[in-house]
């Protein structure tokens, strides 16, 4: 399907290495989004801002774990249906690069000119703990694939 110049040069790699991406990309952009929230929330003049801050986190790792694994089991899915050597950007699907890329788009929306800063700081704050919580079940997805590969470690 591919012409031999394009199978030379695309980026393949084996499935592990497309779960360790999609963990990765969950997990830090939770992780800089959470740090972004933080900071904005910390910073702004919010009314119980500790409690507001705390429920966020509480109920962002909820959201992580309840409703994400849904998400995280999906990309996982896909990632082992389609076996080693494939492209490395196809770690996501086309459908979920774009919902990467709307989510992008609506976030600087709402910062720049729907909420407040420490309002959107909250909700960066909500979102980071969602995915670095839920990107646990594409980690764990890892050992799986080791456990039930015909070769382990390779």
């Amino acid at each position: 399907m591919d012409s031999p110049l394009v199978q030379r040069f695309k980026p393949a790699a084996p499935a592990r290495v497309h779960l360790v991406m999609a963990g990765s990309l969950w997990s830090l952009v939770g992780i800089g989004l959470g740090l972004a929230g933080w900071h904005w929330a910390h910073d702004g003049h919010l009314p119980a801002r500790s409690w507001l801050m705390g429920a966020a986190l509480l109920t962002g790792a909820l959201k992580g774990l309840f409703v994400l694994r849904r998400s995280a089991d999906a990309i996982v899915s896909r990632i082992r249906t389609r076996g080693d050597g494939k492209c490395l950007g196809g770690f996501l699907s086309p459908k979920t690069w774009l919902f990467v890329l709307s989510m992008m788009v609506m976030g600087r929306i709402l910062r720049a000119w729907v909420l407040p800063l420490p309002w959107a700081g909250l909700l960066y704050l909500w979102v980071g703990a969602a995915l670095f919580v839920g990107s646990w079940f594409i980690w764990s997805s890892i050992n799986r694939l080791e456990a039930t590969s015909p070769h382990p470690g390779r």
